[in-house]
Formats: structure tokens, sequence, C-alpha cells
């Protein structure tokens, strides 16, 4: 199969727990689906959605360290205020980090070679950059051994954490969670032991097994 592959770098980046507000800010070990298709989306200057288009990618890291942060909270027994106080957290953030993005169509390749949007891994001081694009055949394989991604719960059998997360979100404010179904996480560091017994796809330069998001994939629940 003939696709595109996007190799992405940033110094640093961080994928945050949903609904995890407040206290340690502890963060995915691999980026969620709406975090890549919001940088497409960033990319291209519109919002685009995950459900209509093929793909794959492999996100790796060199390691983890904890930030502290201050933030800043807006409000007063739960009710809107303009006065604001202070906080400080810790917020753990990945570091090294490079997503290696595998796409067909054209069109949403050609807008990586000159981004509407500036591209982040995470927070905005997450800034990526586009390390180079290339036109690749991918290898077909009879099984696949997966790291750096996420894979669809539903359908898999994987010995990987699960948590649930939204594929995108709406484009009306405030923005709402799309898509949102359990996900399996496969950490980079664990590269090896998530073996998936069915057939699927390889980079046959970087010798990276990918899940690959068929149109059916995300559209069969």
């Amino acid at each position: 199969m003939r696709v595109y592959r996007i190799d992405i770098q940033s110094w640093t980046a961080s994928f945050r727990f949903p609904n995890m507000i407040s206290g340690f800010q502890p963060s995915l070990r691999v980026p969620p689906i709406s975090t890549i298709w919001g940088l497409v989306s960033a990319a291209a200057g519109l919002t685009i959605s995950p459900v209509s288009h093929e793909f794959a990618y492999v996100f790796r890291y060199e390691s983890t360290a904890i930030d502290l942060e201050t933030v800043y909270q807006f409000g007063e027994q739960g009710k809107p205020s303009l006065r604001a106080k202070s906080n400080v957290l810790r917020r753990e953030f990945l570091a090294g980090t490079e997503l290696f993005l595998y796409l067909t169509n054209e069109q949403l390749v050609a807008a990586f070679n000159s981004p509407y949007f500036p591209l982040v891994l995470g927070r905005s001081g997450d800034l990526a950059s586009i390390l180079s694009i290339k036109s690749l055949e991918l290898q077909s394989v009879a099984s696949v051994n997966l790291a750096g991604t996420v894979v669809p719960f539903k359908g898999y059998r994987l010995a990987a954490p699960i948590q649930a997360l939204p594929t995108h979100f709406s484009e009306d404010f405030p923005r709402r969670n799309l898509g949102t179904r359990p996900f399996y996480l496969l950490d980079w560091q664990h590269r090896g032991r998530n073996l998936l017994e069915q057939p699927g796809w390889r980079d046959p330069e970087l010798e990276f097994d990918l899940f690959w998001y068929d149109k059916s994939v995300l559209n069969h629940e």
C-alpha cells in the first residue's frame, strides 16, 4: 500500500488524562486520536474528522520528567469571577518526542508543507516541527507487534492499559467530546510486547508495525 509518512518532532509533549483537573497532572504515554487529528486540522486550517480518512501513527519518546507549573484559577465558590488566585501544580511531560504519521490523502499531506496554524503536541508550549515528508510502500504482514499508538478496545485483545478517549471534538463552543470509546494505550517503551494476530502493515524502512485505521474501524460502533 502506498502511503505518505510525516515525521514530526518536538522537544516536549504532554497529553493529559481526561477528567483530571486538579492536583498532579500525569501525561498519557501516547497521543490520542483527537490529538493526531488536531494536528491535521491545524495544518489544514479547518476541522477535519478522522472517521472519513485512513491513517496510522507511531509515537516515541526518550524520557519523562515532572515540571512545576503556575496556574490561575478563576471563580469563587463555584461561581464565575474575574478574581483569580494562583496555584502551583506538578505536571508530567515527555521529552525527546517524535511522531510518525501515515496518511493516504494527498491534500492533507500537502498541508504539512506549510501548516496554517502552529503545530503542537499537547500544550501551547509543546511546539512541533516537520522533519520530513516521504512517500513509501508499506509491507503487508500476517501479524503486527505494536507500540506507540492506540488500538480500539472493541474487537481486539491486548495486554495494555485501557482509557476512554475521544476521537475528535465538535466545532461549537463549548467544544464537546465526540467518538469517545475505550482504547488500549501502547507505550513505546513497551515495544515488542503487544502482538496482534491479524494481518496488518509494516514500515519496511523504520521497521514499525502499524495499526491501520481504515474508514471502517471508527465507524463500526
